[in-house]
């Protein structure tokens, strides 16, 4: 992440369910940011009962207000040089052109900070049904 470690981190939080272990990220990333957070359209206690089962420790979140005010208040609120949104979709990017944050990808994201993506549930059963042998 070009080593810059004043700027400001903001999961989207379908992005953040992506990953393998969401609190490693977290503690990783506060290496080498300033302020970290997760935002998403979904009621308060969605993104607070992931953070919670997760153990994520986050500086912002969105609270009741949508993705882009919450971007926008973000920037208002924590001043850094640069401002990096991880995101998983088209919609995400376009965000982020509009509220003039930076727009990363979070398999991009995960393949420059070597951050595991969590395998897909449904080609862990498949394979699952595949190495079954166990069966008369």
């Amino acid at each position: 992440m070009n080593g810059d470690t004043d700027m400001t981190l903001a999961f989207e939080l379908e992005a953040l369910k992506e990953l393998a272990s969401p609190e490693r990220v977290f503690e990783d990333a506060r290496g080498w940011t300033e302020y970290i957070g997760v935002v998403s359209e979904k009621p308060t206690y969605v993104v607070t009962n992931f953070t919670r089962k997760n153990r994520i420790r986050q500086d912002f979140f969105s609270g009741p207000r949508g993705k882009a005010e919450s971007l926008e208040g973000v920037k208002d609120q924590f001043e850094t040089e640069r401002y990096v949104y991880i995101g998983a979709s088209d919609e995400d990017e376009e965000l982020a052109d509009e509220v003039d944050w930076e727009y990363l990808d979070v398999e991009e994201a995960a393949e420059a900070a070597d951050w595991v993506i969590a395998a897909d549930p449904e080609e862990e059963e498949d394979d699952a049904e595949a190495v079954r042998d166990d069966w008369p």
